[in-house]
């Protein structure tokens, strides 16, 4: 089982941070399962245009395979203008939406207000829903005031709903099986 951690953003850590400390969870709790962050800054992602996929850069497909080859995923975004953030959008629109059918989706944002988490509920459920991906209950949202000096996570409810993400993200995976998918792209 591969998870695939997706800091959707190119610009600032927090989101990266928090993928990774999720991440990091999975893989204490769960050493079997596999464990990839995809950090939209180390890439050079062209913009979606409707061309054949092979006709992107090198960085636009190497992204879109990791994608590709995952089981399951966790999504990260910092919320800008109450929204995802343009690069993630875009990865959403590179890859083709069958990829993401009947797999595992858990959602992590953070922002600098304590409403941004609404982010989660009305855009990123949404696009996991429009992809037929199956959405854990629960998800993370850390507020600015969550991360110390050194960019790391240290509230104690924000470490609480991380262990639980953790724990949904692969029960839901395990649940699922290994079976034969009907949708293999």
């Amino acid at each position: 089982m591969k998870l695939l951690g997706i800091s959707g953003t190119i610009v600032g850590a927090k989101t990266a941070v928090l993928v990774g400390r999720i991440l990091d969870e999975v893989k204490t709790r769960y050493p079997g399962v596999e464990v990839e962050l995809l950090d939209l800054r180390d890439y050079q992602l062209e913009f979606c245009d409707g061309r054949m996929p092979d006709e992107y850069n090198h960085d636009t497909r190497v992204v879109v395979e990791k994608v590709r080859q995952a089981d399951f995923y966790l999504i990260g975004s910092p919320v800008f203008n109450s929204s995802i953030t343009a690069p993630l959008k875009n990865l959403f629109d590179l890859v083709p939406p069958q990829v993401f059918r009947h797999k595992v989706m858990g959602f992590a944002a953070n922002g600098g207000t304590y409403q941004h988490y609404l982010m989660i509920e009305n855009q990123l459920k949404p696009i996991a829903g429009y992809f037929r991906a199956y959405i854990a209950p629960s998800y993370v949202y850390a507020h600015s005031s969550h991360f110390c000096e050194k960019n790391e996570v240290n509230a104690d409810e924000v470490i609480a709903r991380i262990v639980i993400l953790a724990d949904e993200l692969v029960s839901m995976q395990r649940g699922l099986g290994q079976k034969d998918r009907v949708y293999k792209v």
